[in-house]
């Protein structure tokens, strides 16, 4: 095995923990905003590893073949990437408000500043 296949395998790896602790945040944390910071930071940061491990493998076998298929499995990589850097947090974040404005309040916020930016508008409850 060769270097390119060991950064491969270091790049799956971290993937898989940063997954794997997404996983743990669903089951763990109180309640559902905790939840969704959990599972969104970690499997969006775990699937950047995993598009790195594609885009080098990718990368590696057009150097070692000249065949430009691998070339667009990179760059159709690093589109979805794009993609899911720019949906998950926005995802995440309507899943959030929709969840608060249903009435569901943070487990043991201190502070919720939403609440008090909708009472300063008239919207609260």
């Amino acid at each position: 095995m060769n270097t390119v296949t060991y950064l491969i395998y270091a790049f799956l790896t971290v993937n898989m923990v940063f997954n794997l602790l997404g996983s743990f945040s669903l089951h763990r944390f109180p309640d559902v905003y905790t939840r969704l910071h959990g599972a969104t930071k970690c499997t969006t940061f775990g699937t950047i590893f995993a598009v790195l491990a594609v885009v080098t493998h990718a990368l590696n076998q057009l150097h070692l073949t000249g065949n430009p298929k691998y070339l667009q499995m990179a760059l159709h990589s690093l589109v979805a990437l794009v993609a899911l850097l720019l949906t998950n947090p926005v995802g995440a974040h309507a899943i959030a408000k929709a969840a608060h404005l249903s009435g569901y309040k943070p487990a043991r916020a201190v502070i919720d500043a939403y609440e008090r930016k909708l009472k300063a508008r008239g919207e609260g409850r």
